[in-house]
């Protein structure tokens, strides 16, 4: 059995045994390798974001919290394909960057049977040109969209102009492989879009950004008939009274 099968089948067997933890010794005899070896892959899940934990003393050993882990998926081979796909377009410069190699690795650690073996040879044939946006940017941003809190931002335009600007976070657009922080610009009085990777520096200021919708800020822009991707539908809350985004 190779590691990655290993890992999954660990999961797998704290799944099977929760809420009871397992010795590592017995890990080690069923999967008949070392204890060592046990120790680094459940090491190596903890890292992944996976819910395991170490509980000491009589009956101690490792768990999992079965309501925290993914049960085993059964894609097919195009949607492991497509899944593949849309994870290599997060790459470094996309927003959630960090949060997406994390799931990704639990979706991996879920996958099996042709599917997993699908999405595993065409993740070896994809490659990526370096990210433009800096991780601290990206991680400014990520941080005033979830917390409602207004940005200063300074700014590189298409010309090669530089300002600096106080604003309201609204959501995220992306086009043509490039993404834009969609906010209330103080200083324009207006909405606007904010390449990432045009941003130079993003400081939070703790202070709460007033509500603004999508929607609002992008009319009368050249953005005006972006529209929620169809991919997100399953995930957009029920009573949304404009799913496609106008």
């Amino acid at each position: 059995m190779n590691r990655t099968s290993r890992l999954y089948a660990l999961v797998e067997e704290l799944r099977a045994a929760a809420p009871r933890a397992v010795t590592v010794a017995a890990l080690a005899a069923r999967f008949e390798v070392g204890p060592r070896t046990v120790q680094r892959d459940l090491q190596a899940l903890m890292a992944a974001g996976v819910p395991v934990r170490c509980t000491s003393g009589r009956g101690g050993g490792w768990s999992i919290d079965p309501a925290m882990t993914l049960p085993p998926i059964r894609l097919t081979t195009d949607e492991a394909a497509a899944l593949v796909a849309a994870l290599a377009a997060a790459d470094a410069s996309a927003p959630y960057a960090g949060a997406v190699r994390t799931a990704s690795q639990k979706i991996a650690a879920s996958m099996t049977g042709p599917a997993s073996t699908v999405a595993r040879q065409l993740a070896a044939r994809i490659v990526a040109l370096p990210a433009r946006t800096a991780e601290p940017v990206r991680s400014a941003v990520e941080r005033a969209l979830g917390d409602g809190t207004v940005l200063r931002l300074s700014y590189v335009d298409a010309a090669g102009r530089e300002s600096e600007r106080a604003v309201e976070p609204a959501g995220l657009l992306t086009a043509d492989g490039k993404w834009y922080l969609i906010a209330w610009c103080r200083t324009r009085q207006a909405g606007r879009g904010f390449r990432l990777d045009r941003i130079t520096a993003a400081a939070p200021t703790g202070e709460r950004a007033r509500p603004h919708d999508l929607s609002d800020l992008l009319r009368g822009s050249a953005a005006a008939d972006a529209a929620h991707p169809a991919a997100l539908a399953a995930l957009m809350p029920r009573d949304d009274p404009h799913p496609s985004g106008r």
